[in-house]
């Protein structure tokens, strides 16, 4: 895996992948073994549900502004990316500090969900490239050195969503996650991001033959992209820190 080291010491990284993939999981595991490794982290998690800088992400998630596919993709990119805006400065504060970034959805899942919008694939390429210079180079939002996407036939996602449909009322919000076609086109837009993007979007594939792997062996998976471009020196916690850990 190619990374993009910058000129700080920090390292940022952004989980992505449709609902039911294990991001939540998967984001967790690798905040607690980089945690114990003696690494500093800042976690995000996007949309940023409990801010007043996603009013428009859950207006239009809502149906405030009709139904989600009558929102062009460009219109309903520009409420995510405000959101993204709002909190840039803190990531780039982490990023000058020296920590390592984790990310829960990013600039990625608004190229997968918008991404579904278009029926010719030059149509959402072109997207694609609007929203990246949209998001990076007008907005100056931090860009990610990593973006891992796990993969997951999306019949699966749909099943695990099923059975914990009541577990989180910000996937309540979400009207797309609910909808297994748009999950099946969600997973062929990351398909054609990691294939497209090959040095931005690693793709993690989370079954073999069929079967769902274990947490363990996909998180394992995730660790060893990531470990090479780690800081080779993590900074040690403070005693007090060590003592309530």
């Amino acid at each position: 895996m190619q990374v993009k080291m910058r000129a700080n010491a920090g390292l940022f990284i952004a989980i992505e992948g449709v609902d039911g993939s294990g991001k939540s999981t998967q984001f967790a595991r690798l905040q607690k073994r980089l945690n114990q490794a003696g690494y500093e982290t800042a976690t995000f998690t996007f949309p940023q549900y409990d801010q007043p800088s996603s009013y428009f992400v859950r207006a239009y998630l809502d149906g405030h502004y009709g139904d989600t596919n009558d929102v062009g993709p460009y219109t309903s990119s520009l409420f995510y990316a405000l959101d993204r805006y709002e909190a840039a400065p803190h990531i780039q504060a982490a990023l000058d500090a020296g920590k390592v970034v984790l990310i829960d959805r990013y600039v990625g899942s608004n190229m997968a969900h918008q991404g579904t919008k278009f029926n010719h694939a030059e149509e959402r390429r072109g997207y694609f490239i609007w929203l990246d210079n949209l998001e990076f180079e007008m907005l100056r939002i931090p860009r990610p050195d990593a973006n891992i996407v796990l993969r997951v036939p999306a019949e699966t996602a749909h099943d695990l969503i099923t059975r914990r449909a009541d577990n989180a009322s910000a996937r309540k919000r979400d009207m797309h996650e609910k909808n297994l076609d748009h999950l099946k086109k969600t997973v062929e837009v990351y398909d054609d991001m990691c294939q497209l993007f090959p040095r931005d979007f690693q793709r993690v594939d989370c079954t073999r033959g069929g079967e769902l792997l274990d947490i363990d062996t996909i998180h394992e998976i995730i660790w060893q992209k990531i470990e090479p471009f780690l800081p080779t020196k993590p900074k040690e916690r403070a005693p007090e820190a060590e003592a309530h850990a």
